[in-house]
């Protein structure tokens, strides 16, 4: 019976999915299920959303709850599979902190978790937390995969999967649903005989291919976008595989912060014409928090509480390694020569084989030269947010700041080490101590 660890199960609709997802899994059904967050609150409203999920499915799985650093230990022991979905920092303080500090600045963003200067703050604060499940995890449960759902994803999974001996991948819900919402934008047909590849880093990979029954849907993808002329949702996107000949996994608003060419104090028309939400992850944080309120309880007081198998990868993995049953994923990896013109040591999203021996990531080559220049851009800002946080430099957060797209083509050295600075001042009690 497979033991399955949730941390940050305060994440309760998340929690729904993933483990709602395992409960409705045969080989998954009977697990133990270990539920784990510091807020006793959140944490009893999952639990008990879980126990009324799992009575409407038979009482197969075991469910148990642990509040609390000192009881983390107890949530891992003997886990196979820990599932990874904590946000250090919470919308208050810290990610009104990422955003109001850079607003001094002159520095906008839009959801600030993956790169950026606030992508950069967040890594640096949860990097320390993901160290210690990792070595409570060598202490407790050293064979368990690590399956990280955490942004900023590359920065996470690659700190994980370099400086700890944690088996770690690093899941996104981008790459399966990015051909599917594509063509579903463009009014063209979608359905299982859709062939796609998609590589490159997570939240800018790249959909490479996109066929069906051999033909190369590409051209009439870029005829039909070309043909839009009002406003929507993921016009930065439409720009880029303009420009760059290929469409990107994650969304518009994401991607217009992961590059200089869109937000810009100069010219603040872009904002309009391509239609970039500022400041849209504290609207999403803010409406999440009022929608959970009258959502809690429907979740955690409905007797006929059901759920239906999603597409998150988290249990597809866990099946797949139990039964030794292929399957094929998009995974964060470290690189390692899979993608032949990215750095070996950058965390890449490329298709992976997962079986009963583990996952392993197929070879890609190399990536289209522009696509790669423009991960490459992305890939500097988070090893050297890597190498602050394994060293503890302050130096190495100045220079993940300077060679940020955004940070650059905004501010200039001064402004960028002095930004830093009033982060590091209003993250007191939420970073290490840097030298």
């Amino acid at each position: 019976m497979p033991k399955i660890t949730f941390m940050g199960a305060g994440s309760t609709v998340f929690a729904k999915n993933v483990l709602g997802d395992s409960m409705l899994t045969p080989c998954l059904e009977d697990s133990v299920i270990a539920l784990y967050d510091i807020d006793p609150k959140r944490l009893a409203e999952s639990e008990l959303m879980l126990k009324a999920l799992n009575n409407n499915f038979g009482n197969k799985a075991t469910i148990e709850a642990y509040c609390g650093v000192e009881n983390r230990k107890d949530a891992l022991r003997g886990a196979n599979y820990v599932v990874n979905a904590i946000q250090v920092g919470l919308y208050e303080p810290c990610t009104v902190t990422d955003f109001e500090v850079p607003k001094k600045y002159g520095l906008r963003q839009t959801i600030a978790d993956t790169l950026g200067i606030g992508g950069i703050f967040r890594a640096l604060r949860t990097i320390p937390v993901m160290f210690d499940f990792a070595k409570d995890m060598e202490e407790v449960c050293p064979d368990a995969w690590f399956l990280n759902y955490t942004n900023p994803m590359a920065m996470l999974a690659g700190a994980m999967q370099r400086f700890t001996g944690i088996k770690t991948v690093g899941l996104c819900h981008s790459v399966q649903v990015c051909a599917k919402h594509l063509m579903e934008h463009l009014e063209m047909e979608y359905d299982d005989t859709i062939q796609w590849k998609i590589a490159g880093i997570n939240h800018q990979a790249w959909l490479l291919e996109i066929t069906k029954d051999g033909k190369d849907l590409y051209p009439e993808i870029k005829r039909r976008a070309a043909a839009i002329t009002e406003k929507h949702n993921d016009m930065v996107r439409f720009e880029m595989m303009k420009r760059f000949g290929y469409y990107v996994t994650e969304s518009s608003e994401h991607n217009a912060e992961y590059m200089p060419f869109f937000i810009k104090d100069k010219y603040p028309e872009l904002i309009d014409r391509f239609n970039i939400p500022l400041d849209e992850y504290p609207r999403r944080c803010i409406n999440q928090i009022a929608r959970w309120e009258k959502q809690r309880d429907e979740l955690i007081k409905n007797p006929s509480l059901s759920h239906e198998r999603s597409r998150e990868y988290a249990s597809h993995i866990m099946e797949a390694m139990e039964t030794n049953v292929p399957y094929k994923i998009g995974g964060n990896v470290i690189n390692n020569g899979v993608i032949t013109n990215l750095p070996r040591n950058a965390c890449v999203e490329v298709p992976c084989l997962v079986d009963a021996s583990g996952i392993v990531p197929t070879y890609v080559g190399d990536l289209p030269e522009q696509c790669a220049a423009l991960n490459r851009t992305n890939i500097n800002v988070q090893l050297l947010t890597i190498e602050a946080a394994t060293t503890l430099k302050k130096d190495y957060i100045y220079q993940a700041a300077m060679m940020d797209p955004h940070c650059q083509s905004e501010l200039s050295i001064d402004d960028i080490v002095a930004l830093c600075d009033d982060l590091i001042e209003a993250h007191e009690g939420w970073l290490p101590k840097y030298h």
